[in-house]
This record gives structure tokens, sequence and C-alpha cells, in this order.
């Protein structure tokens, strides 16, 4: 007999993890990273394989939350991106005056 998953059940939102971004449920792991691996052209089955406590179903859950919440999700990449570049130009002037 088959398994049914309520595919709602899935994806998850707690403002104590991940600063409220959508996870899956039942782990630490972001649909951003998800999200993130997918634009770097993994599929679903290599972002299985890489992240090997995760099923394809979570993976495929993910995947649709992004697809279906776009904006939502490549402002959080953005947010991410420029967050990292800020750190990055910080951490350049401090070597560069030492």
């Amino acid at each position: 007999m088959a398994t049914i998953t309520d595919i709602g059940t899935v994806i998850t939102r707690n403002p104590k993890l991940r600063g409220g971004r959508p996870i899956i449920a039942g782990t630490g792991t972001s649909v951003r990273r998800i999200a993130a691996l997918y634009k770097q052209g993994d599929n679903a089955e290599e972002i299985a394989a890489d992240l090997d406590h995760l099923t394809l179903v979570q993976i495929y859950a993910a995947l649709t939350y992004y697809h279906a919440n776009r904006e939502e999700i490549e402002a959080d990449l953005a947010s991410e991106q420029a967050e990292y570049e800020r750190l990055a130009a910080l951490h350049a002037k401090k070597a560069q005056i030492q």
C-alpha cells in the first residue's frame, strides 16, 4: 500500500527557525537553500543525493514552493547575497588595514 503525503504539510514556517523562512518540515533545511542549489544547476535528484537527509518528495515540495512563491524566495536570496558581499567587503577592508 502506498503512503499518502499531504503536500501542504511538507513545507512549514516557524518564527523561531531560520528567521521564519519556509523550511522543509522536520528539518532545518530552508526552501532558500534548495532554490539556491537548483539555480546553480542541480536537479532534484542531485540535490537529494547531496542532502541525503532529505527525500525526493521534500526536494520537489521545496522546488514547488519556490516556483509558486518565486518573488519571496528571490528576494531572500538577494538579501543573503547582499549580506555576503557586505561582510566580504568589510573583511577585505580590515585585511588592508592590518
